[in-house]
């Protein structure tokens, strides 16, 4: 997919169901299809940094883009996984602060940019966008009440079972319906766990013994689901 000759009409947005805009009203729509500007962005580019002012929201047509934020010794720590059809930068322009982690290509990327004042003016006239908002920012402090949890108290190895159906999730499967939709290497797998590389390389070979998983370069196969959601004893 690529935006070199038409960009993408939000009404006709395939992704635009999946997003907070699925219950917009028809004139938010167009006024967000008049202003937005729509940018391809290849594996590795930033989207924004950490530590920058925002100016406007980010929707993701398209493409695999991780969230993260640097620690005081230079470590990444993936904090999101993000989809088509999902919203980026909207806490710190509705908290008016700096953006609080980078957003990075994991995949060749399309993002639609949608400028404050357009978003700040629908958001105060758009009813059910401003629900939709709200509910995100509520699955968002959910998230992360889970996540600080989770580190607190689970092994890595119920953190590293978890992280791969957390990939499941967001991406799904290839056209065999095992291999996970995301090429992800080690060290970006541990950043997303929150351990040492070396810990991940070592646990992913036991999943591998345990028929869990299947490993081929960076491409993870699920062999048993139901044994990996055991492993990472998931709750409700």
């Amino acid at each position: 997919m690529s935006f070199d000759h038409q960009e993408p009409d939000c009404k006709n947005c395939v992704k635009r169901f999946n997003s907070v805009f699925c219950r917009s009203e028809n004139d938010s729509l167009d006024s967000i299809n008049e202003e937005k500007v729509c940018t391809p962005y290849k594996k590795g580019q930033y989207i924004f940094h950490e530590g920058m002012r925002p100016h406007g929201v980010f929707c993701v047509n398209y493409g695999k883009i991780k969230l993260s934020k640097l620690g005081e010794d230079g470590k990444e720590q993936i904090l999101r996984l993000v989809k088509a059809g999902d919203l980026l930068g909207y806490r710190s322009l509705l908290g008016e602060d700096k953006y609080f982690a980078s957003a990075i290509v994991m995949e060749d990327a399309g993002v639609c940019f949608i400028p404050k004042h357009l978003f700040m003016g629908i958001l105060q006239k758009d009813g059910m966008l401003s629900m939709e908002i709200m509910k995100l920012l509520s699955d968002d402090l959910k998230r992360a009440d889970q996540h600080i949890t989770h580190m607190a108290q689970k092994p890595v190895r119920e953190r590293l079972a978890e992280a791969l159906l957390f990939i499941k999730e967001t991406y799904g499967y290839e056209a065999d319906g095992k291999t996970l939709n995301l090429k992800i290497t080690r060290e970006e797998l541990a950043n997303l766990v929150g351990t040492a590389t070396e810990t991940v390389i070592r646990l992913l070979s036991d999943f591998k013994h345990e028929n869990l998983v299947l490993l081929e370069g960076k491409k993870i196969l699920i062999q048993n689901l139901t044994g990996l959601v055991k492993t990472a004893r998931i709750e409700d």
